[in-house]
């Protein structure tokens, strides 16, 4: 397994968010973290985007135990997490918003200071977003503010992919978005699949659980209540654990 999560524990004062969590998933693997609001999905993918610490437990990543105490860390390890924000700067252009702040370089200028490559940027940009297979934009040089939602999303995530992610964690991805942009998004989501990448897919939609996801995870109340294989439950199974917590697989 790529990432795996032990008896994780994380309180916030008399409020356990987590109860002893545990949760899996491995390179090439769509997994659904699904739940009601407080079941404890957002703080689980806090923790391993580093912005949380747990409380107790114990984390492994790549087969070696690790400790997350920030986002940085997360991220020298190849975590990116896409949150429903997106993160993204409308006064920028497609290519300035995926190398932010990391910047391809061509040497020193004047005084110390670096020369960016903006054109192999640009060519890394259309590399990327065309092994993607990101085709509803006519150019690398739009300003993201606008780009459609679905068109944003595809951004955040290939910015993610730019950095090398080997897991990503989606925040709702297909949150406000059309039939025809959430379709978009869940192809992506299959391209990340196709590159080896593991996706956690945090959704209240189950319809884009099951269209894109392998398996899925269910909290409730900061506890497991279910772990289902896509093909082999039914989306009764998956509200039951939900709503009452039935313990499944």
């Amino acid at each position: 397994m790529l990432l795996e999560l032990h008896g994780i524990r994380k309180s916030f004062g008399p409020v356990d968010a987590l109860a002893g969590v545990d949760f899996a998933i491995d390179r090439g693997e769509v997994v659904g973290l699904v739940g009601d609001n407080g079941a404890g999905k957002s703080t689980l993918a806090k923790i391993v985007a580093g912005a949380h610490r747990p409380d107790a437990g114990t984390i492994v990543f790549d087969g070696r135990e690790v400790h997350l105490g920030s986002p940085g860390d997360s991220a020298a390890l190849g975590i990116q997490t896409v949150y429903q924000d997106l993160a993204l700067c409308d006064n920028l252009d497609v290519v300035a918003n995926l190398f932010l702040g990391h910047e391809l370089v061509r040497g020193r200028g004047p005084y110390g200071l670096r020369v960016v490559s903006e054109d192999a940027m640009e060519r890394f940009a259309i590399d990327t977003l065309s092994g993607l297979r990101v085709t509803t934009l006519s150019s690398t040089r739009l300003l993201v503010g606008t780009l459609s939602g679905g068109q944003r999303q595809a951004i955040a995530i290939a910015r993610a992919v730019v950095r090398e992610a080997d897991l990503i964690v989606l925040d709702e991805p297909t949150a406000a978005l059309g039939v025809a942009q959430a379709a978009q998004v869940r192809r992506l989501i299959s391209e990340l699949r196709d590159r080896q990448s593991a996706v956690i897919l945090i959704s209240h939609n189950l319809e884009d659980v099951f269209a894109t996801a392998d398996r899925i995870c269910v909290l409730r109340l900061g506890l497991n209540a279910g772990n289902f294989t896509v093909g082999g439950t039914t989306t009764e199974e998956v509200v039951r654990a939900i709503t009452s917590g039935t313990t499944v697989g």
